[in-house]
């Protein structure tokens, strides 16, 4: 992408971000479409196909991004191999780190996710999700604005200074009530681990149950310092 394409997304997105502030779910799915082609992914963590499954209502062979860390439960990769059946059209980008786990272990030390977690997550996540991200103009996600104090001012549709492409996020104003009456209404599929209490779910080993009325990512890295992966914020 030269600079005068990443220039011209840009003010894409600021202009969007104006006109879609109030957009609902639909409006914003369908300017992605229409605006973007095929050059947009849906991201997903495999907790559930909400997202996924209203993306295909507006691109039935949406590209859907997964990020491979090699720590997942087998329940998320179930869960990935589950929405390929479901929604035999979409296309699953599996997202790999450089090295796999025991090659990270020989490199960093072992289980670089309890001495170094940020130092992890950029290896397995980060670095994976923006050489998978340099190939599209936008990318839409499931950020929402109850998700953690981090989240509250989640936009709908801004420019992604970090990764250099445009985000969405469609049901950033979604409540928690609104986000299960989707899930239940329409039949959703659903990582089994959420029924078991892991309301957050990333990789086994920085991933706990929640307490009752607990902030649902306070299970993850819980007992550390950290409460992002360095994705989204």
């Amino acid at each position: 992408m030269t600079a005068s394409d990443t220039a011209e997304l840009k003010e894409l997105a600021e202009r969007a971000g104006r006109e879609l502030a109030d957009a609902n779910t639909q409006e914003a799915l369908a300017w992605t479409a229409e605006t973007f082609g095929d050059s947009w992914i849906v991201a997903s963590n495999m907790q559930d196909a909400v997202l996924i499954d209203l993306a295909v209502q507006v691109k039935p062979d949406v590209d859907v991004l997964f990020l491979e860390t090699g720590y997942h439960f087998a329940e998320t990769i179930g869960t990935r191999d589950a929405v390929s059946t479901v929604y035999p059209n979409v296309s699953i980008v599996n997202a790999l780190p450089d090295q796999t786990v025991a090659e990270q272990d020989a490199a960093e030390g072992k289980d670089l996710f309890a001495s170094r977690p940020d130092r992890c997550c950029h290896l397995r996540k980060v670095i994976p999700l923006q050489r998978t991200l340099a190939k599209y103009d936008a990318w839409v996600t499931g950020v929402r604005r109850v998700d953690a104090p981090t989240r509250a001012n989640t936009p709908i549709v801004s420019w992604d200074d970090r990764n250099g492409l445009v985000k969405i996020n469609p049901i950033a104003p979604w409540t928690d009530e609104e986000f299960d009456r989707y899930l239940v209404e329409h039949g959703i599929l659903q990582n089994p681990l959420v029924s078991e209490g892991y309301l957050s779910i990333g990789c086994a080993p920085c991933t706990a149950k929640v307490a009752p009325g607990a902030d649902p990512r306070s299970g993850r890295w819980a007992g550390q310092n950290k409460t992002e992966c360095g994705l989204h914020a």
